[in-house]
């Protein structure tokens, strides 16, 4: 179908299932995140904004590295789930989804942090004052009125994961149904100088990537037009 190989299908099965769970984990860690940064008061707050934000000017190969040596068999981490009786997270397909949830986190965070400034405490507090708990507060007021933000956060947060490839390729190497996403497998087509192979597959993240820069654009223009 499509032109595409068996191998072509377990790249694009493998890569899937990255960027879902990548964008589901983030979902949930960047929320509270972004609300503390966002709304929150303590003068850590920058570090941590410089900690959540360094993916962005980090080169790939740099942190692919150091998560190789931390969660490598020889690693802290590694070692220490090797004492455990667990497999350590190199060259597995767990080890490349933590190494993506740490190189996508801006780009749920950032979009969220925006979001959660734009709507301000005051609502918040109103909602608070007749009575609404935590869980009320967030179903009633703030996810309703910051839904954009998430949509531009899981949107980016999955385009993301779908190009990485010299973190995953430092932790995870090139292991077919396993840690062979699409970018690794562009790259090994490329090599082998079967440049239609690589075409193919390049086009079908050129015309995501459009796809995407269209609906995050949309969607900010739409909650611009909203607020003006």
């Amino acid at each position: 179908m499509l032109g595409l190989s068996p191998a072509d299908w377990q790249a694009i099965e493998v890569t899937l299932r990255l960027c879902l769970y990548t964008t589901l984990i983030l979902l949930v860690i960047a929320t509270p995140l972004a609300w503390w940064l966002a709304q929150g008061r303590s003068r850590t707050r920058v570090v941590v904004q410089a900690i959540v934000a360094l993916p962005l000017v980090l080169p790939p190969t740099v942190l692919g590295f150091y998560l190789l040596v931390t969660l490598g068999p020889h690693g802290f981490v590694g070692r220490t789930l090797e004492n455990m009786g667990l497999e350590h997270l190199a060259f597995s397909f767990e080890g490349i989804l933590f190494a993506s949830v740490l190189y996508s986190m801006p780009f749920a965070v950032q979009p969220l942090c925006e979001a959660f400034s734009n709507l301000g405490r005051r609502p918040v507090e109103v909602a608070g004052s007749l009575g609404a708990g935590a869980l009320d507060r967030f179903r009633s007021v703030i996810f309703p009125l910051t839904r954009g933000g998430f949509v531009v956060a899981a949107t980016l947060t999955f385009a993301h994961t779908l190009g990485e490839f010299g973190v995953i390729l430092m932790l995870g190497g090139s292991i077919p149904g396993e840690t062979k996403v699409l970018s690794i497998l562009i790259y090994d087509h490329t090599e082998a100088m079967n440049y239609a192979a690589a075409h193919r597959l390049s086009l079908m993240l050129l015309i995501f990537a459009f796809i995407t820069l269209f609906i995050v654009y949309s969607i900010n223009r739409r909650f611009q037009v909203a607020r003006a």
